[in-house]
């Protein structure tokens, strides 16, 4: 039997939210995430550039497609290779399109204007190469700064996973910050309250998951409880970097996720991809994951 198809068609009328919770539970709570550093293609023994790119990506979609919930290539590590590696780019959505498997394209895109309706057109329209099932994007210039990708993210059965409370050790400087109060005084909530605020309205009655999620790291510990970030009112899939390598488990995710942990998205990147290049021991790699991530945050 055919493995189904969870990406998004044209004139698609299953949101994002519920395609990828029906992923997730079919394939586990996971997304692997494709980012070809030059240290990774070097222990493949890939050259970096465009055409080392493209072949770790497409090994990597050979490995986990329709085996995963969803994939997330990382922008940055083919764009650095000018236009061939954004053509590289454009296969690895392809293959993981073919294979049904969602595509989180990681570009954490953000501007204002006609700007950020030239990056949502690029990333988020029905024919465009870029397009995949979601995008990442930056809110950091003000939440209605995105209204172009939120439009035309819902309007074409896509979504988006806004920053909101990030593991590097600079994030605090701005997502912890406190907003002004409506009388334009101190004393509002902080920026990543305000950001999961937005996300829950946009979500409102969406059944089983809205479209607009959030990325919180799986390291921040209590940041969400410390800056009285409601996770659980956003009603919205929550991608959670850092599981795996990086060091989150179990009780890294309760602490961080609390009960909002089910609508949480694990991805992982090099705790599977340091097993290549071989497919095999990729795709046994990602099963791994798969399942403790179903035990982490859903056992």
């Amino acid at each position: 039997m055919a493995e189904p198809s969870f990406v998004v068609e044209p004139g698609e009328t299953t949101p994002f939210g519920a395609r990828l919770a029906a992923a997730m539970d079919a394939h586990g709570p996971l997304c692997v995430g494709i980012d070809p550093h030059a240290s990774l293609l070097d222990a493949w023994g890939l050259p970096d550039d465009a055409a080392g790119v493209r072949e770790f990506g497409l090994r990597v979609v050979e490995a986990v497609g329709g085996r995963v919930a969803a994939v997330k290539p990382q922008a940055a590590f083919f764009e650095r290779h000018g236009s061939r590696g954004v053509a590289a780019l454009e296969d690895v959505i392809a293959a993981s399109r073919a294979a049904g498997t969602l595509v989180i394209v990681d570009a954490k895109r953000g501007d204002i204007g006609s700007t950020m309706d030239a990056y949502a057109e690029a990333f988020l329209r029905d024919g465009s190469p870029l397009a995949g099932d979601a995008l990442t994007v930056s809110p950091y210039l003000g939440f209605g700064s995105l209204t172009p990708a939120v439009d035309l993210a819902l309007g074409s059965g896509r979504g988006l996973f806004v920053l909101c409370l990030t593991s590097n050790k600079e994030g605090h400087e701005v997502q912890h910050a406190r907003t002004l109060t409506v009388d334009g005084t101190p004393g509002g909530p902080s920026v990543a309250a305000a950001m999961a605020a937005h996300a829950a309205t946009l979500n409102a009655g969406a059944d089983p998951l809205g479209s607009i999620g959030l990325v919180v790291g799986a390291t921040v510990g209590d940041a969400a409880a410390r800056t009285a970030t409601d996770l659980a009112a956003v009603n919205g899939p929550l991608l959670a970097p850092g599981v795996g390598a990086q060091g989150a488990g179990a009780a890294e995710l309760a602490a961080v996720f609390g009960p909002a942990r089910r609508h949480v998205l694990a991805s992982s990147s090099r705790g599977v991809l340091r097993a290549g290049p071989d497919v095999g021991a990729l795709r046994a790699a990602a099963a791994v994951a798969a399942r403790e991530a179903q035990a982490a945050l859903r056992g």
